[in-house]
């Protein structure tokens, strides 16, 4: 028989060994996640990529179903056609002009960069950079890493030679996207099955969420980096840089991530514009200064009221953590994850209430109106 305060003290205990529990349940979660992440971080990657185009086949699919009144595996199918003429057509058209072009950007590449290490080697100053900086950075110093001009050139450039090294991931990203764009209810429900019964609904309701943020962000990027694109192309082609074309892809197709691959789309332009001298070097440097200034004040605000909003401190760090862990694929990758995993927190959590905010406090909220006199 339990005594009077043994029985009172027994509902405490269920409750301290059930929140000790729950912990224990939270840490073991993240545990797996992480450790899924770090060992078969690749293969999440892929996961993710043909969820991506799943989403985008989605998306048009719907809204060539809602316009031509047709089954959605129908619109799937012609949707999936008409990218595939799409891209078709520009190769045949435009794929020989552009992949010369590509090709002439990549020795060029390599020449301007030795010009600008010479250059740099007759001062006191470059020299001393060159001495510090390792070898993977363009630098004198030894490291592990392959040099700066090869990384350019292997990376930015180098795009056509690497699409056929990456041919069979893309091979996989695209079938399994499509499959997941054929049959989305099949894989969500799929996954809700999975989830303990009583958290089903908010669960379902954090798929579809994260799947609308997807869909967003892909077409407001979508636009950027068609802008962007031509922008910079049509830019360069009035300041007589050579090469206009290739650029100008290179440059909406780094624009795909936000902020940093402004500066990498950047770098090869200017590179390829101080072999005509340093004047158009600087020019070239405040076109692209200009392109971005607009894209961020103009474009991202127009975009962000009908997509999805992400600080920008917020993206840089994503970058950098995805980047670090999953290399090139997660700094490829990294804004739409974010972007998805912000629209879950949003709506798996409470907003704050009014005297929460930090705002004021903070000295950043909007200033009042000023008192009549």
């Amino acid at each position: 028989m339990m005594s009077e305060s043994q029985a009172k003290d027994a509902p405490t205990a269920g409750r301290e060994l059930l929140q000790i529990f729950r912990i224990l349940r939270f840490t073991l979660i993240i545990t797996v996640v992480v450790l899924a992440v770090w060992l078969i971080g690749d293969v999440l990657m892929v996961v993710f990529a043909s969820t991506l185009f799943a989403v985008i086949l989605h998306g048009l699919a719907r809204l060539l179903r809602d316009k031509a009144r047709m089954p959605y595996q129908l619109a799937v199918g012609l949707v999936a056609l008409l990218i595939l003429v799409a891209i078709a057509a520009l190769f045949f058209f435009s794929g020989p002009q552009i992949g010369d072009q590509f090709v002439k950007l990549k020795q060029a590449l390599i020449t301007q960069y030795g010009q600008v290490r010479d250059q740099m080697g007759t001062s006191a100053w470059g020299q001393f950079a060159l001495d510090h900086l390792p070898k993977s950075l363009g630098g004198n110093e030894q490291s592990s890493g392959p040099s700066l001009g090869a990384g350019i050139a292997n990376s930015v450039t180098g795009l056509l030679s690497s699409a056929f090294g990456l041919l069979g991931t893309i091979a996989v990203i695209l079938i399994a996207g499509l499959y997941f764009a054929m049959s989305p209810a099949i894989y969500v429900d799929g996954m809700l099955r999975l989830v303990p019964e009583s958290h089903r609904p908010m669960a379902r309701n954090l798929m579809l969420t994260a799947g609308a943020t997807l869909w967003s962000w892909t077409m407001g990027q979508a636009f950027d980096m068609l802008v962007v694109g031509l922008a910079s192309g049509i830019g360069l082609v009035c300041l007589g840089v050579p090469l206009a074309m290739a650029l100008g892809v290179v440059a909406g197709l780094c624009n795909f991530i936000p902020y940093i691959g402004a500066i990498l789309g950047a770098i090869p332009a200017v590179l390829i514009a101080l072999s005509q001298g340093t004047r158009t070097g600087l020019m070239v440097a405040g076109l692209y200064c200009v392109i971005q200034f607009l894209e961020g004040n103009v474009l991202a605000p127009f975009i962000q009221r009908h997509a999805v909003h992400m600080p920008p401190a917020l993206a840089i760090l994503s970058q950098t953590v995805f980047g670090t862990i999953l290399g090139v694929p997660g700094l490829i990758l990294a804004s739409p994850l974010t972007a998805a995993l912000l629209s879950i927190g949003d709506h798996a959590t409470a907003p704050l209430e009014e005297e929460m905010r930090t705002g004021k406090a903070m000295g950043d909220a909007p200033l009042a109106p000023a008192a009549a006199e």
